[in-house]
């Protein structure tokens, strides 16, 4: 089984992400789709009922609660009232922008994990650990606080110094990270960072999928992918 999943972070109103679900779903059939997950991750404001055929929908992002007193969040309350199950945790944006650590990244695991969602967990690491060879050790210390055994788990490798730059990591360095992860966790391990219509084929060959951010948002583009 290989997992396709799109990121569209903050982009596409929710007018454009209904057109291109909408679009993206009649393209696909279950013979394109045979052994194939399709996830589309949207921003929070263009959430909608999680009923197509082919794509199942999950939340960038949400708080580790019901709901309440918390200004600017998204809360369980509202993913449950379009019966979304999906979340992404840790990506590399929430970490270094929003200041989110291991301890939260793991807290919301835990919290997400009690509720029986599919969570998207991500690790990578940045250029300076790479540099110093240490590259491997980093990516199993984001894994320690969570449970790599969760049946719900799937581990999503975005090396920082590859997201939105349009530089990869080569096969053999995708492909070496991949293994020692799976070391770690029997979790599907799907890469992430400059993925797109030309280099997704060969990176699906040394991985359980792809996490897909810019090239994403080209409905054609994605299809392409989901086709390789």
């Amino acid at each position: 089984m290989k997992v396709i999943a799109g990121n569209f972070k903050s982009n596409l109103t929710r007018n454009a992400s209904l057109q291109y679900l909408n679009a993206l779903d009649s393209k696909l059939d279950s013979r394109i789709c045979d052994n194939k997950q399709i996830y589309i991750f949207p921003s929070n404001t263009s959430l909608v009922q999680n009923n197509y055929k082919y794509i199942t929908l999950g939340a960038q992002n949400c708080n580790d609660s019901n709901s309440g007193a918390f200004t600017g969040e998204t809360s369980l309350l509202h993913l449950e009232e379009f019966d979304i199950d999906t979340i992404l945790i840790g990506h590399s944006e929430r970490r270094n922008l929003f200041f989110e650590n291991d301890d939260i990244c793991a807290r919301k695991f835990n919290y997400f994990k009690n509720k029986n969602f599919r969570i998207f967990y991500c690790i990578g690491e940045s250029l300076d650990v790479r540099k110093n060879n240490k590259y491997l050790q980093f990516l199993e210390s984001q894994l320690k606080a969570i449970d790599t055994n969760y049946k719900n788990l799937i581990i999503a490798y975005e090396p920082i110094w590859a997201i939105g730059t349009g530089l990869n990591a080569t096969l053999e360095q995708i492909g070496e990270c991949v293994r020692y992860l799976r070391d770690i966790s029997n979790a599907p391990i799907i890469y992430g960072g400059s993925v797109n219509e030309n280099n997704s084929s060969d990176i699906l060959k040394i991985s359980d999928g792809v996490l897909v951010g810019s090239a994403s948002l080209d409905v054609d583009k994605f299809y392409q992918i989901i086709k390789e």
